[in-house]
This record gives structure tokens, sequence and C-alpha cells, in this order.
């Protein structure tokens, strides 16, 4: 047996037990050459530091309550085959590491790491490439992820995992985050009460965050760039959007961001550029969407006729291809003192207001939604022709579906 090799680092004072606190170094040419042999001369407590060096390690089972940290960017590599650490102990810190490859595979859902039925986890500052899974974490409460680097090379979706993965957990945060290359950037399923903030998930094959079933958590300052499908939020409730980005995601099915079976929600301060379609929202019930810009985008929003009692109030919408697109003849969501730059109207008092009520659904949109072939036909001189007679005399677009109070400049 490897005699253990620590250092006492202090006491840690528990109720009437005074616990000592252990430090245990792996390095290539030490008393412990691995991670694993470490893991199993330690206590509750007890650190481990990670010295530079190349570790082929997988199924490293951390079941007990400590810190593992790296010194000089140390690599534990997977070899393609398992995952690297599954962590089942709580107040495990994971830190300063860098792990990779872990292999694919269609019946385990095998991560760098993985953390199972534990509460109190941070996961900070670790480098993760090229994993089927980055970050998973099942049953977990009360975790922190925080300044991670995950890149995959994921080709298709069926053979890639999620960068960060989170199944019915609670009071997770994660933040500053930089996630790239797999299926989903960010997946939620199960989850509440969690913050996501300031990270950019970018280049993944699906979307750049996906999240079903997921109430009552916020999603502050993130970036969501050039993503298969943008961000999907499915079958939640009470999620507050605020101040994002959603950015280039680009395709015949592409969106910066879907709203599918949701309600009480709010999107406040978040930028739509450069999206095949900005915001759809689908069955997107009592949707509060204030301070948005919706910029270059081909339709900037997409009303489905199952969204309902929604409000879009002081929203800029500037240079989109189309700015609302709906298939219903009588939609509920009401839009007030928003700037649209194809307002032709005029503000005789100067009270910042136009004095035309500006109907945002033209009736080249509602062709488009009905066929969508015509698109060949945009900007041409007959749809000019058709948009002009029915600014004049409306028959066609839906006649509630307006904006009385639009704003002459840009709001904020």
């Amino acid at each position: 047996m490897i005699g253990r090799v620590a250092i006492v680092l202090g006491l840690v004072v528990r109720g009437d037990l005074a616990i000592a606190q252990h430090r245990l170094d792996v390095s290539p040419a030490g008393a412990f050459q691995s991670v694993t042999a470490a893991v199993a001369s330690t206590t509750n407590g007890d650190t481990i530091v990670v010295h530079r060096g190349l570790y082929h390690e997988s199924q490293i089972v951390v079941d007990k309550r400590l810190t593992i940290i790296g010194d000089d960017a140390p690599v534990l590599d997977g070899d393609g085959k398992h995952g690297v650490l599954l962590v089942t102990a709580d107040d495990v810190t994971i830190r300063g590491l860098v792990l990779r490859n872990v292999g694919t595979s269609f019946v385990e859902d095998r991560a760098a790491i993985k953390v199972t039925n534990a509460r109190g986890c941070v996961i900070e500052r670790n480098h993760i490439e090229h994993a089927f899974f980055g970050i998973y974490l099942a049953n977990v409460t009360d975790c922190r992820i925080a300044g991670n680097i995950l890149r995959a090379t994921g080709r298709r979706e069926t053979e890639s995992g999620n960068g960060i993965h989170l199944w019915t957990s609670r009071r997770i945060t994660i933040t500053d985050n930089r996630v790239s290359g797999h299926r989903d950037g960010i997946y939620f399923e199960f989850v509440h009460d969690s913050d996501i903030r300031d990270n950019i998930s970018h280049d993944n094959l699906r979307y750049g965050l996906h999240f079903m079933y997921s109430d009552d958590c916020r999603y502050v300052h993130n970036v969501f760039r050039r993503n298969g499908s943008g961000v999907a939020v499915m079958f939640t409730k009470r999620v507050q959007m605020i101040g994002n980005r959603f950015e280039d995601n680009w395709g015949s099915a592409a969106y910066g961001l879907l709203l599918k079976e949701i309600a009480d929600s709010r999107l406040d301060a978040n930028v739509f550029s450069r999206n095949t379609t900005g915001l759809l929202a689908d069955g997107a019930n009592r949707l509060v969407a204030v301070n948005n810009d919706f910029v270059g985008n081909g339709w900037a929003v997409k009303l489905e006729a199952s969204t309902i009692d929604g409000r879009f109030e002081r929203n800029n919408f500037s240079e989109n291809s189309f700015d609302i697109a709906t298939n219903s003849r009588s939609p509920s969501t009401t839009f007030a003192g928003n700037y649209w730059d194809g307002y032709r109207g005029y503000d005789l008092n100067r009270d910042g207001v136009g004095d035309v009520p500006y109907r945002p659904v033209g009736l080249f949109s509602v062709i488009v939604e009905h066929n969508a072939p015509a698109l060949i036909l945009m900007r041409s001189a007959f749809v000019e022709l058709l948009e002009g007679a029915e600014r004049m005399i409306p028959t066609l677009t839906p006649e509630i579906l307006v904006d009385a109070t639009p704003a002459m400049r840009r709001v904020r």
C-alpha cells in the first residue's frame, strides 16, 4: 500500500469535533501518480492538488467531501472511453483541471464531470475538451458552475452530448462559462429556481440553450450566437430572460428564441440580431416583452394563434425584413409604445408619440405566411403597390393587431 503523503493544512471545527484537513499531491513522479490513488487515501475535508502532467484516467469516483485543484493545468484524459470524474458526495470542489476525450455512448450519459444525488458542489475554471457530455448534474442542489470553458467538435446531433446538462436539480448557479461544439450548449430538464448569467454559448449543433419543465429560472446577460436553432424554452412557467443576446442563428427552421407552451414569462432588454426569426411564440401565454431590440432579422417576431394575452411595449424594431407575422386573424397580444423603422406617420404635437396608429403586419407578410415561395417577390414594385393599398384600406391583415402609440424615435 502506498504510504499516505499529506500535509496538515489546519483544523475545521464541526460541533464538538475538530477534523484535520490534509493535502495530498498528485504528480507524475510523486508518491501519488494518479487521482484515483489519491482519492482512495483521503478522508472528508481533504484537498488533492494535481500538478502539471498527463494522467490517463477515467471513472474516478469522488465519494467523499473533497477539494480537487489543478496546479498549472494538469490533464485528465479519458482515452475516448468512459467519463472522467463521477461525484457522489456533498460539498465537492473541482477547480483548474483540463479534462478531455470522453467517448461517445448511446447507452450511457458519459461526462467529463458528472455529479449525482449531491449538494453544494463547486465546478469552476476547468477546461473540458472533446467530451461527449461536459458537465452533467442529476438530482443536485445548491451547486455553482463558473468560469469553465467547454469545447467539443461534434458533427452530428445523434453523436453529441450537451455541454452543461442539468436534470432534476434546484438552485443552481451557472455563470461565466464558454460552451461550443456540443449538441446543446446548456440543457435543463426539471430544473427550478436557478440563475444562468454571463455565459457565451456559440456554434452548438442544435441549441445554445434548451430547457423544458424548468420553472422560476432567470437567464441574465448571456450570449447565444451561431447555434443551429438558437434557444428553445418549452413547457415552463415564470421564466425571466433579461439582457441576453440572440445572434446569427440562420437556417430554414432557425430562430433566436422559441417559446413553446410557456406561461407568465418576461423578456426584458434583450437583443435579437441577425436571426432568420428573432422570436417565435407558440403557446406563450401572458408573455411580457419590454425594452428589447429586434435588429436585422428575417422575421423579428412570429406570433402563433396559440399565443394569448401577451404585451409588447417599448421595443425597437429596425432593419427587419418583416417586423411581425401571425397566423391569427384576431390575436390577443397587444402592442404599445414600440419604435418601428417602417412607421411613416407624424407627430404634430411633438410628444414623441405618433398620431396615427401603426399596423406592423404587412400584406406581404400574410402572403408569405401562406405561400413561402412568394418571398422571391420581396422588394418588388408589385409588392410595394399591394402594401400601400393594404395600408389605406386594410382587408387581409389583422385589424386589431396595431400599435396605437408608436414611438417616433428609438426608445431608451
